[in-house]
């Protein structure tokens, strides 16, 4: 297949293929896809978010986890919060790029799995988050 192209990091021959049933996007592209959609998020709200980590992970344990938010939600913190690990959000690369038809539903996967964990961070659940078309 051939390769497509996709956002600033100028995906193209042998960064971004389609392989079978799954789409090839290598660790560094993928990072860089999930760069982007940090970025995109209102620097309004990014300000908000101290002490939280991003990062990336081939898999998370099921098909079907895309990405994984694990800390206590800002909504959820008391006056006596502190003194803790960062929260965590992971996004999982293989299982995007299997679920994506191309390179471009890969980076649309990102971006609304990026903004579904931040969203969590925030303490917006799944129910609401499907409401608003992020789930």
């Amino acid at each position: 297949m051939c390769p497509v192209r996709a956002s600033k990091f100028g995906v193209g021959r042998g960064q971004g293929t389609h392989d079978g049933d799954v789409v090839d996007v290598d660790e560094e592209t993928f990072g860089g896809l999930v760069e982007e959609a940090l970025d995109s998020i209102p620097p309004q709200l990014g300000r908000l978010m101290r002490n939280v980590a991003v990062v990336v992970e081939d898999y998370g344990g099921s098909p079907n986890l895309l990405g994984l938010y694990q800390g206590v939600p800002l909504t959820a913190r008391t006056t006596s919060y502190g003194g803790v690990l960062p929260d965590r959000i992971t996004i999982y690369r293989l299982p995007i790029c299997r679920r994506a038809r191309d390179l471009p539903d890969v980076v649309r996967q990102v971006r609304v799995t990026v903004v579904h964990e931040v969203a969590h961070h925030f303490g917006i659940d799944d129910d609401r988050l499907d409401e608003l078309g992020w789930a």
